[in-house]
Protein backbone atom coordinates (compact mmCIF):
# COMPACT_ATOMS: atom_id res chain seq x y z
CA UNK A 1 0.00 0.00 0.00
CA UNK A 2 1.02 3.45 -0.99
CA UNK A 3 0.42 6.27 1.21
CA UNK A 4 0.91 9.96 0.98
CA UNK A 5 1.34 12.23 4.21
CA UNK A 6 1.36 15.59 4.08
CA UNK A 7 5.00 16.74 4.89
CA UNK A 8 3.66 18.96 8.04
CA UNK A 9 3.16 15.24 10.11
CA UNK A 10 5.59 14.43 12.75
CA UNK A 11 7.77 11.36 13.18
CA UNK A 12 5.13 10.25 15.53
CA UNK A 13 2.35 10.63 13.79
CA UNK A 14 4.27 9.16 10.60
CA UNK A 15 4.96 5.83 12.24
CA UNK A 16 1.60 5.13 13.73
CA UNK A 17 -0.04 5.70 10.46
CA UNK A 18 2.15 3.67 8.74
CA UNK A 19 1.55 0.32 10.84
CA UNK A 20 -1.14 -2.09 9.95
CA UNK A 21 -3.61 -1.61 12.35
CA UNK A 22 -5.90 -4.50 14.35
CA UNK A 23 -8.67 -4.95 16.68
CA UNK A 24 -7.85 -4.06 20.55
CA UNK A 25 -9.89 -6.96 22.11
CA UNK A 26 -8.30 -7.68 25.42
CA UNK A 27 -5.43 -6.28 25.92
CA UNK A 28 -3.83 -6.84 22.31
CA UNK A 29 -4.06 -5.91 18.62
CA UNK A 30 -5.34 -8.63 17.07
CA UNK A 31 -6.83 -9.78 13.44
CA UNK A 32 -9.83 -9.01 12.28
CA UNK A 33 -11.53 -12.44 12.22
CA UNK A 34 -12.84 -11.66 8.40
CA UNK A 35 -8.77 -10.68 7.45
CA UNK A 36 -10.50 -7.61 5.13
CA UNK A 37 -9.17 -3.90 5.24
CA UNK A 38 -10.74 -0.58 4.85
CA UNK A 39 -8.63 2.56 3.30
CA UNK A 40 -8.63 5.19 5.35
CA UNK A 41 -8.67 8.50 3.92
CA UNK A 42 -6.98 12.47 4.24
CA UNK A 43 -9.91 14.24 3.16
CA UNK A 44 -8.19 17.58 2.20
CA UNK A 45 -6.47 15.05 -0.67
CA UNK A 46 -8.78 11.85 -1.08
CA UNK A 47 -5.28 10.22 -0.79
CA UNK A 48 -4.33 6.79 1.66
CA UNK A 49 -3.47 7.23 4.68
CA UNK A 50 -3.57 4.36 6.43
CA UNK A 51 -5.70 0.71 6.55
CA UNK A 52 -7.81 -0.58 9.60
CA UNK A 53 -9.19 -3.82 10.17
CA UNK A 54 -13.00 -4.62 8.94
CA UNK A 55 -14.51 -6.52 11.99
CA UNK A 56 -17.14 -8.78 12.06
CA UNK A 57 -19.74 -9.88 14.35
CA UNK A 58 -17.63 -12.93 15.69
CA UNK A 59 -15.14 -10.42 16.55
CA UNK A 60 -17.87 -8.40 18.18
CA UNK A 61 -18.51 -11.47 20.56
CA UNK A 62 -15.13 -11.91 21.74
CA UNK A 63 -14.58 -8.23 22.35
CA UNK A 64 -18.04 -8.57 24.74
CA UNK A 65 -16.16 -11.66 26.28
CA UNK A 66 -13.05 -9.85 26.99
CA UNK A 67 -15.24 -6.91 28.49
CA UNK A 68 -17.62 -9.43 30.52
CA UNK A 69 -14.49 -11.36 31.81
CA UNK A 70 -13.22 -7.91 32.95
CA UNK A 71 -15.90 -6.56 34.32
CA UNK A 72 -16.38 -9.75 36.69
CA UNK A 73 -12.72 -9.79 37.66
CA UNK A 74 -9.98 -6.84 37.74
CA UNK A 75 -11.83 -4.03 36.82
CA UNK A 76 -14.81 -4.76 39.33
CA UNK A 77 -12.20 -5.24 42.27
CA UNK A 78 -10.45 -2.22 41.37
CA UNK A 79 -11.12 0.58 44.15
CA UNK A 80 -12.38 4.08 43.29
CA UNK A 81 -9.60 5.51 44.13
CA UNK A 82 -7.59 3.58 42.14
CA UNK A 83 -9.64 4.04 39.41
CA UNK A 84 -8.89 7.61 39.58
CA UNK A 85 -5.34 7.17 39.32
CA UNK A 86 -5.22 4.98 36.77
CA UNK A 87 -7.59 7.71 34.57
CA UNK A 88 -5.30 10.45 35.60
CA UNK A 89 -2.75 8.30 34.33
CA UNK A 90 -4.50 8.62 31.31
CA UNK A 91 -4.78 11.80 31.18
CA UNK A 92 -1.21 12.88 31.52
CA UNK A 93 -0.30 10.10 28.74
CA UNK A 94 -2.44 11.98 26.31
CA UNK A 95 -1.21 15.19 26.85
CA UNK A 96 2.56 13.74 26.47
CA UNK A 97 0.97 12.65 22.87
CA UNK A 98 -1.03 15.81 22.72
CA UNK A 99 0.61 16.54 19.10
CA UNK A 100 1.05 13.43 17.66
CA UNK A 101 -2.97 12.97 18.69
CA UNK A 102 -3.90 16.47 17.37
CA UNK A 103 -2.29 15.49 14.14
CA UNK A 104 -4.06 12.15 13.83
CA UNK A 105 -7.09 13.77 14.54
CA UNK A 106 -6.29 16.44 12.03
CA UNK A 107 -5.46 14.56 8.65
CA UNK A 108 -7.90 12.14 9.34
CA UNK A 109 -11.15 13.83 10.17
CA UNK A 110 -9.55 17.41 7.91
CA UNK A 111 -10.25 20.02 11.35
CA UNK A 112 -7.68 22.09 11.83
CA UNK A 113 -4.76 21.72 13.66
CA UNK A 114 -4.60 24.04 16.43
CA UNK A 115 -8.74 23.56 16.97
CA UNK A 116 -7.36 19.33 17.35
CA UNK A 117 -4.81 20.47 19.92
CA UNK A 118 -6.33 22.44 21.62
CA UNK A 119 -9.55 21.84 21.67
CA UNK A 120 -9.95 18.32 20.89
CA UNK A 121 -6.97 17.08 23.04
CA UNK A 122 -7.34 19.39 25.60
CA UNK A 123 -11.13 18.92 25.94
CA UNK A 124 -10.50 14.87 26.25
CA UNK A 125 -7.61 15.48 29.01
CA UNK A 126 -10.42 17.59 31.13
CA UNK A 127 -13.15 15.22 30.16
CA UNK A 128 -10.46 12.77 31.77
CA UNK A 129 -10.14 14.76 34.95
CA UNK A 130 -13.24 15.67 35.52
CA UNK A 131 -14.59 12.12 35.56
CA UNK A 132 -11.62 11.01 37.40
CA UNK A 133 -12.97 13.23 40.22
CA UNK A 134 -16.71 11.19 40.30
CA UNK A 135 -15.15 7.84 40.95
CA UNK A 136 -14.85 8.73 44.65
CA UNK A 137 -17.87 10.20 44.70
CA UNK A 138 -20.84 8.42 43.48
CA UNK A 139 -22.65 7.45 46.56
CA UNK A 140 -26.09 6.53 47.55
CA UNK A 141 -28.51 7.51 50.10
CA UNK A 142 -30.13 6.38 53.75
CA UNK A 143 -33.72 7.21 52.88
CA UNK A 144 -36.25 7.64 55.98
CA UNK A 145 -38.86 5.18 54.93
CA UNK A 146 -42.11 5.28 56.57
CA UNK A 147 -42.83 1.14 56.78
CA UNK A 148 -43.99 0.02 59.90
CA UNK A 149 -41.27 -0.88 62.63
CA UNK A 150 -37.63 0.13 62.42
CA UNK A 151 -36.00 -0.76 59.35
CA UNK A 152 -32.38 0.60 57.73
CA UNK A 153 -32.76 1.73 54.08
CA UNK A 154 -29.72 2.80 51.96
CA UNK A 155 -29.50 2.88 48.10
CA UNK A 156 -26.43 1.22 45.87
CA UNK A 157 -24.74 3.14 42.82
CA UNK A 158 -23.39 0.27 40.91
CA UNK A 159 -22.33 0.19 37.28
CA UNK A 160 -23.99 -0.83 34.56
CA UNK A 161 -21.78 -3.80 33.54
CA UNK A 162 -20.48 -3.87 29.78
CA UNK A 163 -21.29 -1.10 27.69
CA UNK A 164 -21.51 -0.62 23.75
CA UNK A 165 -20.49 2.46 22.45
CA UNK A 166 -20.81 3.61 18.87
CA UNK A 167 -19.43 7.22 17.68
CA UNK A 168 -19.01 9.35 14.66
CA UNK A 169 -16.92 10.60 12.62
CA UNK A 170 -17.23 13.96 13.23
CA UNK A 171 -15.50 14.69 16.45
CA UNK A 172 -13.17 10.80 16.80
CA UNK A 173 -11.18 11.82 19.87
CA UNK A 174 -14.24 13.99 22.02
CA UNK A 175 -16.91 11.62 20.89
CA UNK A 176 -14.91 8.56 22.01
CA UNK A 177 -13.64 10.40 25.70
CA UNK A 178 -17.08 11.83 26.03
CA UNK A 179 -18.23 7.57 26.24
CA UNK A 180 -14.94 6.46 27.64
CA UNK A 181 -14.53 8.69 30.75
CA UNK A 182 -18.05 8.03 32.54
CA UNK A 183 -17.70 4.43 31.89
CA UNK A 184 -14.45 3.98 33.44
CA UNK A 185 -15.38 6.19 36.23
CA UNK A 186 -18.18 4.00 36.87
CA UNK A 187 -16.85 1.22 36.42
CA UNK A 188 -17.89 -0.54 33.38
CA UNK A 189 -15.90 -1.95 30.51
CA UNK A 190 -16.57 -1.03 27.01
CA UNK A 191 -17.03 -2.48 23.44
CA UNK A 192 -15.98 0.52 21.43
CA UNK A 193 -17.07 0.73 17.69
CA UNK A 194 -15.18 4.28 15.90
CA UNK A 195 -16.25 5.20 12.21
CA UNK A 196 -14.94 3.26 9.78
CA UNK A 197 -14.00 7.02 8.50
CA UNK A 198 -11.97 7.63 11.25
CA UNK A 199 -11.11 5.02 13.21
CA UNK A 200 -7.40 6.32 14.14
CA UNK A 201 -7.27 8.51 17.31
CA UNK A 202 -9.63 5.43 19.24
CA UNK A 203 -6.94 2.89 18.20
CA UNK A 204 -4.36 5.37 19.41
CA UNK A 205 -6.19 6.01 22.68
CA UNK A 206 -6.80 2.43 23.27
CA UNK A 207 -3.16 1.85 23.44
CA UNK A 208 -2.51 4.81 25.32
CA UNK A 209 -4.97 3.55 28.23
CA UNK A 210 -3.52 0.24 28.33
CA UNK A 211 -0.15 1.94 29.67
CA UNK A 212 -1.83 3.77 31.73
CA UNK A 213 -2.91 0.73 33.58
CA UNK A 214 -6.47 -0.54 32.63
CA UNK A 215 -6.35 -3.76 32.63
CA UNK A 216 -7.14 -5.30 29.44
CA UNK A 217 -10.27 -6.47 28.70
CA UNK A 218 -11.75 -3.18 30.10
CA UNK A 219 -11.76 -1.14 26.67
CA UNK A 220 -11.78 -3.15 23.23
CA UNK A 221 -11.88 -1.46 20.48
CA UNK A 222 -13.68 -2.81 16.88
CA UNK A 223 -13.18 -1.19 13.68
CA UNK A 224 -15.65 -1.52 10.92
CA UNK A 225 -18.41 -0.49 9.70
CA UNK A 226 -21.99 -0.44 10.57
CA UNK A 227 -23.21 -3.40 9.76
CA UNK A 228 -21.85 -5.84 10.61
CA UNK A 229 -19.77 -4.06 13.76
CA UNK A 230 -22.38 -1.62 14.67
CA UNK A 231 -25.54 -3.75 14.17
CA UNK A 232 -23.77 -6.74 16.58
CA UNK A 233 -23.18 -4.43 19.28
CA UNK A 234 -26.56 -3.36 19.74
CA UNK A 235 -28.03 -6.68 19.76
CA UNK A 236 -25.67 -8.59 21.70
CA UNK A 237 -27.51 -10.18 24.58
CA UNK A 238 -24.43 -9.72 26.71
CA UNK A 239 -24.26 -5.73 26.37
CA UNK A 240 -26.07 -4.09 29.19
CA UNK A 241 -25.96 -0.77 27.56
CA UNK A 242 -25.52 0.72 24.14
CA UNK A 243 -24.32 5.00 23.62
CA UNK A 244 -24.33 6.07 20.21
CA UNK A 245 -23.87 9.61 18.68
CA UNK A 246 -24.71 9.83 14.95
CA UNK A 247 -27.56 9.68 12.66
CA UNK A 248 -31.59 9.50 13.70
CA UNK A 249 -32.17 6.89 11.27
CA UNK A 250 -29.56 4.89 12.67
CA UNK A 251 -30.48 6.12 16.23
CA UNK A 252 -34.01 4.21 15.80
CA UNK A 253 -32.43 0.96 13.97
CA UNK A 254 -30.29 0.70 17.75
CA UNK A 255 -33.25 1.11 19.35
CA UNK A 256 -34.80 -2.00 17.61
CA UNK A 257 -31.83 -4.01 17.58
CA UNK A 258 -31.62 -3.35 21.03
CA UNK A 259 -35.13 -4.66 22.07
CA UNK A 260 -33.76 -8.17 22.21
CA UNK A 261 -32.79 -7.96 26.07
CA UNK A 262 -33.89 -4.47 26.63
CA UNK A 263 -30.26 -3.30 27.16
CA UNK A 264 -30.17 1.20 28.27
CA UNK A 265 -29.78 2.97 25.04
CA UNK A 266 -28.48 6.77 25.28
CA UNK A 267 -28.55 8.73 21.91
CA UNK A 268 -26.78 11.88 20.42
CA UNK A 269 -28.51 12.31 17.19
CA UNK A 270 -28.77 15.21 14.91
CA UNK A 271 -29.58 19.37 14.91
CA UNK A 272 -30.79 22.29 13.36
CA UNK A 273 -29.76 24.61 16.00
CA UNK A 274 -31.37 28.26 15.88
CA UNK A 275 -29.23 31.49 16.29
CA UNK A 276 -31.89 34.62 17.16
CA UNK A 277 -30.17 37.50 17.10
CA UNK A 278 -31.80 40.60 18.40
CA UNK A 279 -31.14 44.47 17.61
CA UNK A 280 -29.31 45.26 20.91
CA UNK A 281 -26.75 43.05 20.81
CA UNK A 282 -22.69 42.93 19.79
CA UNK A 283 -23.62 42.44 16.28
CA UNK A 284 -20.21 41.79 14.83
CA UNK A 285 -19.75 39.83 17.99
CA UNK A 286 -22.80 38.15 16.99
CA UNK A 287 -21.54 37.57 13.31
CA UNK A 288 -18.20 36.05 14.48
CA UNK A 289 -20.50 33.83 16.34
CA UNK A 290 -22.69 32.45 13.97
CA UNK A 291 -19.70 32.02 11.50
CA UNK A 292 -18.03 30.08 14.22
CA UNK A 293 -20.77 27.95 14.77
CA UNK A 294 -21.74 27.23 11.84
CA UNK A 295 -18.52 27.10 9.58
CA UNK A 296 -16.50 25.37 12.01
CA UNK A 297 -15.22 21.89 11.34
CA UNK A 298 -17.72 22.64 7.82
CA UNK A 299 -20.49 22.43 9.86
CA UNK A 300 -20.45 19.02 10.74
CA UNK A 301 -21.50 19.45 14.40
CA UNK A 302 -24.55 18.36 15.67
CA UNK A 303 -25.30 21.12 17.10
CA UNK A 304 -24.27 23.68 14.53
CA UNK A 305 -26.41 27.14 14.30
CA UNK A 306 -27.64 26.28 10.88
CA UNK A 307 -30.67 28.11 11.16
CA UNK A 308 -29.79 32.14 11.68
CA UNK A 309 -32.67 34.50 13.15
CA UNK A 310 -32.19 38.49 12.89
CA UNK A 311 -34.07 41.41 13.86
CA UNK A 312 -34.93 43.25 10.25
CA UNK A 313 -33.27 46.15 11.64
CA UNK A 314 -29.73 44.45 11.97
CA UNK A 315 -30.20 41.66 9.36
CA UNK A 316 -28.20 43.86 6.76
CA UNK A 317 -25.88 44.50 9.03
CA UNK A 318 -25.60 40.98 10.41
CA UNK A 319 -26.11 39.53 6.80
CA UNK A 320 -22.96 41.61 5.37
CA UNK A 321 -20.41 40.67 8.27
CA UNK A 322 -21.02 37.10 7.81
CA UNK A 323 -20.86 37.06 4.09
CA UNK A 324 -18.08 38.88 4.07
CA UNK A 325 -16.15 36.34 7.18
CA UNK A 326 -17.57 33.27 4.80
CA UNK A 327 -16.08 34.90 1.56
CA UNK A 328 -13.02 35.54 2.88
CA UNK A 329 -12.26 32.22 5.22
CA UNK A 330 -8.80 30.40 4.07
CA UNK A 331 -9.54 27.04 2.66
CA UNK A 332 -7.43 24.67 2.58
CA UNK A 333 -5.54 21.47 4.37
CA UNK A 334 -6.06 21.46 8.47
CA UNK A 335 -1.95 21.29 8.64
CA UNK A 336 -1.27 24.01 6.08
CA UNK A 337 -0.69 27.53 8.23
CA UNK A 338 -3.80 29.88 8.48
CA UNK A 339 -6.11 27.46 7.33
CA UNK A 340 -9.70 28.33 8.72
CA UNK A 341 -12.01 25.46 7.63
CA UNK A 342 -10.89 22.50 6.09
CA UNK A 343 -12.85 19.58 4.47
CA UNK A 344 -16.18 17.82 4.46
CA UNK A 345 -15.38 14.13 5.43
CA UNK A 346 -16.03 12.02 2.33
CA UNK A 347 -17.16 12.22 -1.59
CA UNK A 348 -20.56 11.19 -0.48
CA UNK A 349 -20.84 14.35 2.39
CA UNK A 350 -19.89 16.74 -0.19
CA UNK A 351 -22.72 15.76 -2.66
CA UNK A 352 -25.21 15.15 -0.28
CA UNK A 353 -24.41 19.00 1.29
CA UNK A 354 -24.25 20.35 -2.56
CA UNK A 355 -27.23 18.30 -3.18
CA UNK A 356 -29.07 20.34 -0.64
CA UNK A 357 -27.49 23.79 -1.78
CA UNK A 358 -29.26 23.00 -5.28
CA UNK A 359 -32.10 21.92 -3.23
CA UNK A 360 -32.80 25.13 -1.60
CA UNK A 361 -32.03 27.15 -4.85
CA UNK A 362 -34.54 25.86 -6.72
CA UNK A 363 -37.29 25.87 -3.50
CA UNK A 364 -37.02 30.15 -3.98
CA UNK A 365 -33.87 30.69 -2.07
CA UNK A 366 -31.18 33.37 -2.96
CA UNK A 367 -27.57 32.58 -2.38
CA UNK A 368 -25.55 35.14 -0.59
CA UNK A 369 -23.03 33.86 -0.18
CA UNK A 370 -20.46 30.43 -1.52
CA UNK A 371 -23.07 27.72 -3.30
CA UNK A 372 -19.58 25.49 -4.84
CA UNK A 373 -16.70 23.24 -4.38
CA UNK A 374 -13.26 24.42 -4.38
CA UNK A 375 -10.09 23.03 -4.62
CA UNK A 376 -8.73 20.11 -7.30
CA UNK A 377 -8.41 17.72 -4.50
CA UNK A 378 -10.52 16.75 -1.66
CA UNK A 379 -13.86 17.61 -0.43
CA UNK A 380 -14.12 21.28 0.08
CA UNK A 381 -17.49 23.29 0.01
CA UNK A 382 -17.16 26.88 0.42
CA UNK A 383 -18.72 28.62 3.36
CA UNK A 384 -22.61 29.43 2.00
CA UNK A 385 -25.03 31.66 3.34
CA UNK A 386 -28.95 31.23 1.82
CA UNK A 387 -31.14 33.92 2.20
CA UNK A 388 -35.23 34.05 1.33
CA UNK A 389 -35.56 30.50 3.13
CA UNK A 390 -38.88 29.38 4.35
CA UNK A 391 -39.66 26.78 6.52
CA UNK A 392 -40.64 23.73 4.04
CA UNK A 393 -38.02 24.22 2.60
CA UNK A 394 -35.53 20.91 2.91
CA UNK A 395 -32.76 23.58 3.75
CA UNK A 396 -34.46 25.13 6.77
CA UNK A 397 -36.36 21.66 8.23
CA UNK A 398 -33.66 19.26 7.84
CA UNK A 399 -29.63 18.57 8.93
CA UNK A 400 -27.75 18.91 6.44
CA UNK A 401 -24.29 18.50 8.17
CA UNK A 402 -22.34 20.69 6.24
CA UNK A 403 -21.17 24.94 5.64
CA UNK A 404 -24.77 25.65 4.67
CA UNK A 405 -26.33 28.63 6.82
CA UNK A 406 -30.00 29.45 6.53
CA UNK A 407 -30.49 33.26 7.28
CA UNK A 408 -33.92 34.77 8.23
CA UNK A 409 -35.66 37.79 9.29
CA UNK A 410 -38.11 38.81 12.03
CA UNK A 411 -40.00 42.06 13.51
CA UNK A 412 -41.16 44.40 15.87
CA UNK A 413 -44.72 42.22 15.03
CA UNK A 414 -43.38 39.50 16.29
CA UNK A 415 -42.64 38.86 19.85
CA UNK A 416 -40.89 36.26 21.89
CA UNK A 417 -43.42 33.43 21.60
CA UNK A 418 -43.86 34.23 18.03
CA UNK A 419 -39.80 33.86 17.34
CA UNK A 420 -39.69 31.01 20.04
CA UNK A 421 -41.79 28.97 17.59
CA UNK A 422 -40.19 29.90 14.72
CA UNK A 423 -36.98 28.57 16.20
CA UNK A 424 -38.98 25.83 17.47
CA UNK A 425 -40.02 24.45 14.33
CA UNK A 426 -37.98 21.43 13.86
CA UNK A 427 -38.07 17.79 14.84
CA UNK A 428 -34.95 18.65 16.25
CA UNK A 429 -33.94 20.22 20.14
CA UNK A 430 -30.12 20.13 20.81
CA UNK A 431 -28.61 23.88 21.10
CA UNK A 432 -29.75 27.29 20.51
CA UNK A 433 -28.04 30.78 20.80
CA UNK A 434 -29.10 33.84 21.68
CA UNK A 435 -27.72 37.27 21.09
CA UNK A 436 -28.78 40.26 23.45
CA UNK A 437 -27.49 42.27 25.71
CA UNK A 438 -31.25 42.59 27.15
CA UNK A 439 -31.17 40.19 30.17
CA UNK A 440 -34.73 39.36 30.68
CA UNK A 441 -35.18 39.01 27.08
CA UNK A 442 -32.47 36.06 26.74
CA UNK A 443 -34.10 34.47 30.36
CA UNK A 444 -37.20 34.45 28.86
CA UNK A 445 -36.22 33.32 25.52
CA UNK A 446 -33.97 30.30 26.95
CA UNK A 447 -37.19 29.03 28.81
CA UNK A 448 -38.92 29.14 25.31
CA UNK A 449 -36.63 27.48 23.35
CA UNK A 450 -36.86 23.55 23.30
CA UNK A 451 -33.60 22.61 23.29
CA UNK A 452 -31.35 21.04 25.60
CA UNK A 453 -28.27 23.58 25.43
CA UNK A 454 -28.90 27.04 25.33
CA UNK A 455 -25.98 29.80 25.23
CA UNK A 456 -26.71 33.40 25.82
CA UNK A 457 -23.68 35.59 23.71
CA UNK A 458 -21.90 32.74 22.77
CA UNK A 459 -21.76 30.03 20.78
CA UNK A 460 -20.97 26.76 22.30
CA UNK A 461 -20.43 25.86 26.27
CA UNK A 462 -18.07 22.82 25.94
CA UNK A 463 -17.37 22.36 29.87
CA UNK A 464 -16.78 19.07 31.22
CA UNK A 465 -19.38 19.90 33.74
CA UNK A 466 -22.24 20.70 31.76
CA UNK A 467 -24.92 18.03 30.56
CA UNK A 468 -25.25 17.72 26.92
CA UNK A 469 -27.81 16.04 25.44
CA UNK A 470 -31.13 17.16 22.86
CA UNK A 471 -35.13 17.57 23.32
CA UNK A 472 -36.96 15.59 21.22
CA UNK A 473 -35.33 13.67 18.23
CA UNK A 474 -32.36 15.26 18.94
CA UNK A 475 -31.83 12.23 21.60
CA UNK A 476 -31.74 10.77 24.54
CA UNK A 477 -30.02 11.08 27.76
CA UNK A 478 -27.17 13.64 28.55
CA UNK A 479 -23.17 13.22 27.83
CA UNK A 480 -20.86 15.06 30.42
CA UNK A 481 -21.50 15.96 33.63
CA UNK A 482 -22.77 13.92 36.77
CA UNK A 483 -26.35 13.44 33.98
CA UNK A 484 -23.21 11.31 32.31
CA UNK A 485 -22.57 9.31 34.91
CA UNK A 486 -25.94 8.11 35.85
CA UNK A 487 -25.96 6.87 31.95
CA UNK A 488 -23.67 4.35 33.11
CA UNK A 489 -24.98 3.79 36.61
CA UNK A 490 -27.69 1.46 38.10
CA UNK A 491 -29.47 2.33 41.64
CA UNK A 492 -30.44 -0.33 43.90
CA UNK A 493 -32.10 0.02 47.04
CA UNK A 494 -31.14 -1.66 50.23
CA UNK A 495 -33.86 -2.53 52.96
CA UNK A 496 -32.93 -4.20 56.25
CA UNK A 497 -35.68 -4.84 58.76
CA UNK A 498 -34.58 -4.48 62.34
CA UNK A 499 -37.78 -5.78 64.03
CA UNK A 500 -36.46 -9.23 63.86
Amino acid sequence: MTTHFHPALGEAARSFLSREHHLLIDGRMVESDSGRRTDILDPATGNVIATAAEASATDVDRAVEAARRAFAGPWRKTTPAERTRIMLRFAALIETHADELAQLECINSGKPLAACRNGDVAGIVEMLRYMAGWTTKMGGETPNVSLPGEWHAYTLREPVGVVGQIIPWNFPLNMAMWKIAPALAAGCTIVMKPSEQTPLTALRLGELALEAGVPPGVLNIVTGFGNPVGAAIAAHPNVDKVAFTGSGETGRRILQAASGNLKRVSLELGGKSPVIVFPDANLEAAAAGVCSSIFFHAGQICAAGSRLYVHERAFDQVLDAVTRRANGMKLGHGMDAGTEMGPVISRRQLDRVMGYIASGQEQGATLAAGGDTTGERGFFVKPTVLTGVEPGMKVHDEEIFGPVLCAMKFSDDDDLERISAAANSTTYGLAASIWTKDLNVAHKMARRLEAGIVNVNALSSPDAALPYGGYKQSGWGRERGFDAIEMYTEIKAVAINLNT
